[in-house]
């Protein structure tokens, strides 16, 4: 009966053994831990991946950028919102025409 309960025990424990070692495996720890031990790999690879993700918010904005520039161009056309761009235009204007105090 003891020897039952001890093999019933075991079995179970063995079942939550595999079951973590499909989670950590499917976690790729054993990947992280190798790049954890490899410090100048992983300054190369965060170093690239930063310069990409600069590239990509440097893309991005200009293409937003570009596509706010167009809806703002037809806007001027537009009698109420192109007086308004008009006046925020000739005040900027106004501004850099003052002489600043230094």
């Amino acid at each position: 009966m003891n020897e039952e309960k001890e093999n019933q025990e075991l079995s179970r424990l063995n079942t939550y053994i595999e079951r973590l070692t499909v989670q950590l495996e499917r976690a790729n720890y054993a990947e992280y831990v190798q790049l954890l031990n490899r410090p100048r790999r992983l300054l190369m690879l965060n170093f690239f991946s930063g310069i990409a993700r600069g590239v990509g918010t440097g893309f991005g904005f200009t293409v937003v950028l570009g596509i706010i520039l167009l809806i703002m161009q037809k806007m001027v056309n537009l009698p109420v919102i192109g007086k308004f761009l008009a006046d925020i235009v000739r005040i900027v204007q106004a501004q850099l025409h003052t002489p600043t105090i230094p």
